[in-house]
């Protein structure tokens, strides 16, 4: 039996989780499942005709007058044998401490689940439905209603005992019944009425629109939202009833309350029950079809829609086809929708079966997902729901994606997700590893294996390595170079990288990763001479990292023939550990490359290499001419007749004359630079430097009779020798070319020394004007006297005792003080008189 109803249960579960699209990817809001265990054992000798359903308990009305409580999953707790005929209705207060139960043969009872009290009616017509007070349990409130052709509200009085009034009448059977606070709600042949119980006034009554289908076969669905809102299905009509308070204005002999439609609409079949879920509907449909085969009509699956009320529509958010026993013999009246408020619970209610639906958890979702292969939202669900989810393990979930990838060929893709899902698992990294070897696949997941938490066995990394290196040395080389070197045995992998330079010894990329294993391994002098080898330029970091200086003296002609600048300031920047001397020497047969280092020593130090500053007379003349000049001038330590001798016999004019002009023969260096380079202005240049009146002589002899240097020398002479000179030994008669711009320019030249000699005249006379005012201003001040003050003369106080009889005082501007008749010549006196009378 149990293996029978697993059956069952996943048969239900497969035909509502579609609707009637087979293959929709809509995921469903409903999870649903057969309420079995008691449920099934009733409704195999019996059938359900009504159930009411309370948030600790359920109670089940069969045909055969028997009532049964249930816990939520199905199990019998008590039973009542209440009529020999079908029970009709349950209510239970708010409470669930007290029920009433009414059946067809006109039997009510209203009872205490846990005390003695009760009450026990038999009328003489079939009692439809019955509704007890919410809150029956207290004394105040122990009223209930019932109703067959009428319906009755019975009271209990002060006396205890049951007195029964008349609410309605006259329009055919009620058949439905709900009580919410203070209001009750009914149905009838003719419509729907409200009344309120407080103030025992019906406020509305809402007709039924469709008339032609019989209200005992397509009875009227009531359904409480909140205190206020009354839902009403009935045939395929929706109506959703808000009660509002009537204004004092408005009042009159009308009811204090009356009711709203703030919707309604149409729905596609036939409304078996309703409930609320948040601000949406969910419907129990009852549905008929048209068989294609026959054309007869035919009970088909009963729906459980979820619909979004609108104002005059609504919209369906889902529908799912319920596979019910014996749904094929069943009528509208037959089914029925009890709902749980608090857990959202939804029990679909039919003679042979009782299925039971919920809303969808965060675990039903992520099934939903991993059944549609929806692995990666499948798992960032389950990430943000962790806490909430029961059945499922972000593991899982994450080994399950894994493979899906590695399934469909997305390794690259299935390999970085190893790093969030695998995390610090080192046995399952190790398993996955395997696994990717098995499909060939192990460069795919070697860029996200870790290298630090966790560290997985050696054995791992050394199987990729060596399989990058059978097939991709520059993947090899990469991983040696982002690895770090204690993942996996250094020697084991040297071994197999000089193995594989057997067969390829001028491999560069092998060589370099030789290397660098070698560096690893603290093998540096190995690894330095493959990198000089390979002209690499990680050399010189390797040199400085290691402090490798001891190893490279005899190694530094490659290492300049390399990069000569590199090398020259690292051998500069390291001068306590490879002298001067050390590296002039290595560098001896190489002089191109020993000019190279004495000039970069020169430029940092013009004294460090002082002994070397003769043999750079001739390197510079040889390799590097045009810093020759500012070399000479920059030494102090090289011998100038040396490098006069060089320049000499190679003919460096210019060198030549700064050398004989700092050899104090200025002469010949003017000489020079009038017949070797016959410029004008040089030579001008340099009796300018000189400031020599004999060069200007010489100069001016040389370029008499050569008009082009007169017309530069008037150029430039104004301001150095008086032009008169040169004018007057120009011959009569000689072509000057330029002379009348050379002559104005003289004069313009004059007229400005004027000019300038006149301002500065005037600025002397103002400036000496203005300092002989302040100075005026400054001795005419007042200047301080008092008791303290003496005279330099006697050395008595310079004001009398008494300063009532007059005195006079004389004060010099260096502040000595004299009283007059002291000083010994008053005519003679230059100072300021002060006198008192």
């Amino acid at each position: 039996m149990a293996e029978a109803e697993e059956q069952e249960t996943e048969s239900l579960e497969e035909s509502t989780d579609e609707s009637e699209e087979e293959e929709s990817e809509e995921e469903p809001k409903l999870k649903y499942e057969r309420l079995s265990n008691g449920v099934t054992e009733i409704l195999q000798k019996d059938a359900a005709s009504c159930m009411t359903v309370h948030d600790k308990f359920l109670a089940l009305g069969t045909h055969y007058g028997k009532v049964y409580l249930l816990d939520v999953q199905g199990n019998i707790t008590q039973k009542f044998d209440v009529s020999p005929v079908k029970i009709n209705q349950i209510s239970l207060d708010e409470s669930g401490e007290h029920m009433g139960v009414c059946s067809e043969d006109g039997k009510v009872q209203v009872f205490g689940l846990y005390s003695g009290e009760e009450f026990h009616e038999t009328f003489d017509c079939p009692i439809k439905i019955i509704a007890v007070h919410p809150q029956y349990v207290r004394s105040s409130c122990k009223q209930f209603v019932t109703g067959g052709k009428k319906l009755l509200l019975f009271e209990r009085s002060w006396m205890s005992r049951w007195k029964s009034s008349v609410l309605h009448e006259g329009e055919g059977n009620i058949r439905s019944v709900k009580w919410r606070g203070h209001l009750i709600a009914w149905a009838n042949n003719m419509g729907v009425k409200i009344f309120d119980i407080t103030s025992k006034q019906r406020i509305t009554n809402v007709p039924r629109d469709d008339i032609s289908l019989r209200p005992d076969m397509y009875p009227c669905s009531l359904c409480w939202k909140d205190n206020v809102t009354l839902i009403i299905g009935w045939g395929t009509s929706v109506k959703i009833c808000s009660v509002k308070e009537r204004h004092a204005s408005e009042m009159r002999d009308l009811p204090s309350r009356y009711v709203e439609i703030v919707s309604q609409f149409e729905t596609e079949f036939y409304i078996s029950g309703l409930a609320p879920l948040c601000d949406q509907l969910v419907v129990l449909s009852y549905v008929k079809e048209v068989s294609e085969k026959t054309e007869r009509e035919y009970c088909a699956r009963p729906r459980l829609d979820i619909i979004q009320p609108l104002a005059e529509t609504c919209e369906e958010i889902s529908s799912d086809a319920l596979t019910v026993r014996g749904f094929q013999e069943n009528e509208c009246r037959d089914y029925h929708l009890e709902y749980s408020e608090g857990e959202s619970l939804f029990y679909i209610v039919s003679p042979r079966d009782v299925v039971v639906a919920k809303e969808r958890d965060q675990d039903d979702h992520i099934d939903w997902l991993l059944e549609k292969k929806k692995y990666e939202e499948a798992l960032m669900a389950a990430e943000i729901s962790q806490r909430n989810i029961k059945r499922h393990k972000i593991l899982d979930i994450g080994l399950a994606y894994i493979n899906h990838l590695v399934e469909k060929g997305d390794y690259d893709i299935a390999a970085r997700k190893c790093q969030k899902i695998l995390g610090k698992n080192a046995a399952l990294w190790e398993y996955e590893v395997y696994k990717f070897k098995e499909i060939g696949q192990l460069k795919a997941i070697s860029p996200y294996l870790p290298r630090g938490d966790p560290v997985l066995k050696p054995l791992i990394y050394e199987m990729i390595l060596h399989e990058f290196l059978e097939s991709d040395y520059e993947g090899f080389a990469t991983l040696i170079r982002e690895w770090p070197g204690d993942l996996y045995n250094n020697s084991v992998i040297v071994q197999a990288v000089r193995d594989h330079l057997k067969k390829d010894s001028q491999n560069r990329t092998l060589l370099k990763t030789l290397a660098e294993l070698y560096t690893y391994d603290k093998n540096y002098g190995n690894a330095l001479e493959i990198y000089l080898t390979l002209r690499h330029k990680d050399v010189f970091q390797l040199i400085h990292k290691h402090n490798l200086f001891s190893s490279i003296k005899d190694k530094i002609v490659l290492l300049m023939d390399f990069d000569s600048e590199k090398a020259v300031d690292m051998l500069l920047d390291n001068e306590d550990k490879i002298s001067i001397k050390k590296v002039v020497e290595e560098l001896e047969d190489r002089p191109e490359l020993q000019h190279v280092y004495l000039h970069k020593l020169f430029k940092r130090d013009h004294h460090k290499g002082q002994r070397y500053h003769e043999k750079q007379i001739s390197l510079y003349a040889e390799y590097d001419r045009p810093n020759l000049l500012p070399f000479l001038r920059d030494s102090t330590h090289c011998p100038l007749e040396k490098a006069l001798e060089i320049c000499q016999q190679r003919n460096f004019v210019e060198e030549t004359v700064y050398l004989l002009s700092r050899m104090g023969n200025s002469r010949s260096a003017l000489k020079m630079i009038m017949e070797e380079l016959h410029d004008v202005d040089k030579a001008i240049e340099f009796a300018k430097e000189q400031d020599d009146g004999e060069l200007w002589e010489d100069l001016i002899l040389y370029s008499i009779d050569k008009p082009p240097f007169i017309t530069g020398l008037l150029n430039n002479i104004g301001t150095h020798v008086d032009p008169i000179l040169l004018i007057h030994r120009i011959k009569e008669g000689m072509e000057i070319p330029n002379l009348r711009d050379s002559l104005v320019k003289i004069l313009q030249d004059y007229n400005l020394q004027i000019l300038l000699r006149e301002g500065c005249k005037k600025i002397l006379v103002a400036d000496s004007l203005s300092l002989l005012k302040k100075m005026h201003r400054t001795q005419m001040k007042g200047v301080l006297v008092d008791e303290e003050n003496i005279c330099e003369s006697c050395l008595s106080p310079i004001l009398p005792s008494d300063a009532a009889k007059p005195f006079s005082v004389v004060i010099f501007h260096c502040r000595h003080m004299f009283h007059k008749e002291c000083l010994p010549v008053p005519s003679m006196v230059s100072g300021r008189l002060a006198t008192s009378n």
